[in-house]
């Protein structure tokens, strides 16, 4: 398993953009994260067993797990495995009589079982690797961007358009605001 990364979920967000969940995997020794696309239903499962909710009925996250305790079989952990064409491949590893058993499954899936199952999550070194962001350098990329110029608009066009706010705030009376305000309250 040295080829494996330990992780915990660190938390799940939405894009602003559009509107999908992302869960946030944070490497457990290190400042490194994987976001992972996932579904809105899959995002609900994992954050009602995160906050330890109580449902009347089991949900699909739920029995499975029940399943896999009514077959005695115990879920060891769940995997990360593979990044390929955008998209990521888990597994739920079992043990049952003594065997070890991958079972394919989305890596929200697997999650969603890991939460409820306190079990250890791992992501392969490789999808790490390939797909894990370091908060640092994406920090100083967006320092980099904000130096940048922003516009084309020379320094005196840009002034001009402020002075008009300029002209706007040396005309406003703040004391004359600030007794008006006092007169009002007397009258009410």
């Amino acid at each position: 398993m040295s080829d494996m990364v330990e992780v915990v979920i660190d938390s799940i967000r939405v894009s602003l953009m559009s509107q999908q969940r992302i869960v946030i995997l944070r490497e457990q020794d290190a400042d490194r994260y994987l976001p992972i696309w996932i579904g809105v239903y899959e995002a609900e499962s994992i954050t009602i067993a995160l906050q330890e909710v109580e449902v009347a009925r089991p949900l699909t996250h739920d029995l499975m797990n029940n399943i896999f305790r009514q077959l005695d079989a115990r879920i060891l952990r769940v995997e990360v495995v593979a990044l390929r064409d955008d998209t990521f491949f888990g597994n739920i590893v079992v043990e049952k009589d003594g065997h070890t058993l991958n079972i394919d499954a989305r890596p929200s899936d697997a999650l969603a079982v890991a939460v409820r199952a306190h079990v250890p999550i791992l992501v392969a070194r490789s999808v790490m690797d390939a797909a894990g962001i370091v908060p640092e350098e994406d920090i100083q990329d967006k320092v980099e961007a904000a130096e940048a110029p922003r516009s084309e608009v020379p320094a005196e066009e840009g002034d001009e358009r402020l002075s008009v706010f300029s002209d706007f705030l040396e005309k406003l009376d703040l004391d004359q605001s600030e007794d008006d305000e006092e007169d009002e309250g007397k009258d009410k």
